[in-house]
């Protein structure tokens, strides 16, 4: 497994991937850090919004920050990324406004943002259907020419994350049997956070998930998903990989899920509370902020700031949830195709009549 900061905050060389972080200036550095610590504080918001009745559920990061923000700051601009509905640090590196996230959660929308805005799409609630979407993308990139050209404004990288449950759906291993069979440029991202829901990884797999890209022709990799270092690294090298048009990769991002599944779980029915204490003394925050403070690349004044930074976004983004208007009900229809169609359009106006009618019959009630 690759690693170049231990949980105690030691850098571990690394032969093949130290060249790959040699150029991160001390900038680039706080700034992993920055990100991982405003997505908890984001994500904690989220929690607490849906445990105040103002989200329908919430699906928490919380542990996983280091490897959304690792390949999420490893992405060029024209890669194009297939999430989840967990990727909120991925989100947050390719510019997407956190509070936009909220939007499908409280139920006020199908998605939230424009995905070719930040090239990222909008979050897949079906459990590993967005790998075939990657897939089906990455074959559309392939076609347009934009792999192997050596032009870097030019060759696209798809990615493709989803979870380890996710890896024992047939959607996931029809994707990867299409992406070797054509070789698309895609890189797939496995979040083994050790738990499908109730189910532990270890049920689902009698080998390295890593590996299970190996029958059908995919190399893999296995990196300590709570090292935000090593995920950049591993992330940035795939990338490359894929965009020079050498065929899909696999990438298990080896972490934990601290927290519940979604907002609507209890994980103290099938796990011990030893178990979460463990993960949790290996925080990726944690190692990197003592990482950062051994090394003399972060002092008080910049840790402070950045939690004064934490609050003031989860302010941000409370008040963006709660003053979230109602959308126009007709709305539903507006992308169900690209083009005009007759039938929606039949539809969106038996919906307006619908609704209109219960306005006339309270006015004909007098109510």
């Amino acid at each position: 497994m690759v690693q170049m900061i231990t949980a105690d905050g030691e850098r571990v060389e690394n032969a093949e991937y130290d060249k790959l972080v040699a150029d991160l200036t001390d900038e680039d550095l706080r700034g992993f850090y920055r990100d991982m610590v405003l997505v908890r504080r984001v994500d904690n918001e989220g929690t607490a919004l849906q445990r105040q009745g103002q989200l329908g559920l919430w699906a928490p990061v919380l542990g996983q920050e280091a490897t959304q923000i690792g390949t999420g700051r490893a992405t060029h601009p024209n890669d194009y990324i297939f999430p989840t509905y967990r990727e909120h640090g991925v989100a947050f590196t390719r510019g997407v406004p956190p509070e936009t996230l909220l939007g499908m959660f409280r139920g006020v929308s199908h998605g939230g943002w424009d995905p070719t805005e930040n090239n990222f799409h909008t979050y897949t609630i079906v459990i590993g259907s967005q790998t075939l979407h990657a897939v089906g993308y990455a074959m559309g990139v392939q076609r347009d020419g934009n792999v192997g050209t050596g032009d870097p404004d030019r060759d696209t990288a798809v990615m493709a994350f989803f979870g380890d449950g996710a890896s024992s759906q047939g959607d996931v291993n029809e994707a990867l049997v299409f992406s070797a069979s054509y070789n698309a440029p895609v890189l797939f991202i496995c979040q083994n956070n050790q738990w499908a829901i109730s189910e532990p990884s270890t049920r689902q797999t009698r080998i390295p998930l890593y590996r299970r890209g190996e029958g059908f022709g995919i190399p893999g990799v296995r990196v300590d998903g709570n090292d935000v270092l090593a995920m950049y690294a591993v992330t940035k090298a795939s990338l490359d990989h894929v965009r020079s048009g050498a065929g899909p990769l696999l990438i298990e991002a080896f972490t934990y899920r601290m927290g519940a599944h979604t907002t609507a779980d209890d994980p103290t029915k099938y796990r011990s509370s030893a178990e979460v204490d463990a993960w949790s003394r290996r925080d990726p925050i944690d190692r990197f902020r003592k990482y950062l403070v051994n090394n003399g690349t972060a002092d008080e004044a910049f840790l402070t700031s950045v939690d004064d930074e934490a609050d003031q976004l989860a302010a941000r983004v409370r008040a963006a949830c709660i003053g979230m208007p109602d959308p126009d009900p007709s709305t539903m229809f507006d992308h169900a195709y690209a083009n005009p169609h007759p039938l929606v359009d039949e539809e969106r106006a038996w919906l307006a009549e619908y609704n209109a009618s219960f306005t006339d019959a309270s006015v004909a009630g007098g109510e």
